[in-house]
């Protein structure tokens, strides 16, 4: 008898077990779903936090670059020009020549006696005749010259205001032992030209 009692609570008693082992079969994948669609959402709103950080850096690059190119352009529209000669396909010395020439008579204006110039045409450590030297020429000159104060400044000043590019590398000056208003001056320039 207890066999047919147990019988006929066995088929409800499996049907409570199956439900109640469905129900926390269905539990531990709903459970499972809310904590992956918890950790999404962390995700989710991580990437979003990173994608807000690289647009407002992505905005400060775009304002730096556009800071920079303008201030290239204001560079640009202050620089001076290189020198062109009047005609093409010449050669270094001869593009040279007519920069070199308005640098003598700067000289020739001040009173300025010059001893000695050595030249030396494109030499290979300028960063423009490595960079393009077939379009940009250059001579870097050694001037030893002798000039009182007054005469000195007035050539620097005249350089300072020169019409075409050019790059004062150097300046050595030395009082003459005999008579200290009498200066001997070691002074190095590179003059540029650019082809036609």
């Amino acid at each position: 008898m207890n066999n047919e009692k147990l019988k006929q609570f066995l088929i409800p008693l499996l049907i409570v077990i199956a439900t109640f082992a469905l129900a926390i079969f269905i539990g531990m994948k709903l459970f499972n779903n809310i904590t992956e669609m918890i950790d999404l959402r962390g995700q989710i709103t991580t990437k979003e936090q990173e994608l807000t950080e690289k647009k407002n850096k992505l905005e400060e690059l775009k304002k730096q670059e556009a800071d920079e190119a303008r201030k290239l352009a204001e560079s640009a529209s202050k620089s001076k020009p290189f020198y062109k000669p009047a005609a093409s396909g010449m050669n270094t010395e001869a593009i040279i020549a007519g920069e070199f020439t308005e640098i003598l008579e700067l000289v020739r204006a001040n009173r300025i006696k010059v001893r000695t110039i050595k030249y030396e045409y494109n030499p290979s450590d300028d960063a423009f005749v490595k960079g393009a030297g077939n379009k940009y020429k250059a001579a870097r000159l050694n001037m030893e010259m002798i000039a009182n104060y007054t005469s000195y400044n007035n050539f620097l000043k005249e350089l300072y205001k020169h019409d075409h590019f050019l790059d004062i590398q150097s300046v050595e000056i030395v009082p003459y032992r005999k008579n200290k208003q009498i200066l001997l001056i070691n002074f190095k320039l590179k003059l540029y030209s650019q082809e036609r």
